[in-house]
């Protein structure tokens, strides 16, 4: 996938981002079904070759963090994308509702308990976002982490849960993980058409 066309598709720092302008269809990257397996195979080979890089450096770790609308394939672009991963060096975490110990603790607590260790691949199926999506959508949910009055009523209570993730996600950059992010995106129509499906 050439640079320009991998832009197209990266929110960019600071700017806002309206979801219907972002394009949710790649153009075809292939001739036909055997340059598809071939360029498959041919990246499945890269990464695992990069797997290994990472491995032996044990200087970094790369966190893969995956957001998407109910539908929309988060599942099958992580068994995709980490196809060609060695197992041994990669950690899938799927994050529900909170449990009674993580919601004794910060919003951070649980995703920080399943970062990566140098050298290896963490990937988040979900993450910390759902703490400034679903939460905000679902005032139960907030209310179950039983925070004190005075910093769910703050003004800026959501501003600074933002905050805490910039800044965390800083933290883990100044530290040696490097974090990729996708967020996967399909229309209402598109959504409606998958559940029915």
């Amino acid at each position: 996938m050439g640079r320009s066309l991998v832009d197209t598709f990266r929110a960019k720092p600071g700017r806002s981002l309206r979801l219907s302008r972002c394009p949710t269809d790649v153009p075809k990257l292939y001739r036909n079904d055997a340059d598809a397996e071939e360029q498959l195979q041919r990246q499945v080979a890269r990464t695992s070759e990069l797997q290994d890089v990472l491995y032996a450096s044990d200087r970094y770790s790369l966190l893969l963090v995956f957001q998407a609308m109910d539908a929309a394939g988060k599942d099958g672009a992580i068994k995709h994308v980490m196809s060609g991963v060695n197992p041994l060096g990669c950690q899938v975490s799927s994050f529900k509702q909170p449990n009674p110990e993580e919601l004794d603790h910060d919003f951070l607590w649980r995703t920080t308990l399943r970062l990566p260790e140098r050298g290896r691949i963490g990937v988040f199926n979900r993450s910390y976002y759902e703490e400034v999506l679903v939460v905000r959508v679902h005032p139960q949910f907030l209310a179950a982490q039983r925070l004190p009055e005075d910093c769910v009523e703050s003004r800026d209570f959501w501003e600074g849960r933002m905050r805490s993730i910039r800044d965390h996600e800083a933290h883990l950059h100044r530290n040696g993980t490097r974090i990729l992010k996708f967020f996967l995106h399909v229309s209402r129509e598109e959504q409606r058409r998958r559940f029915l499906d």
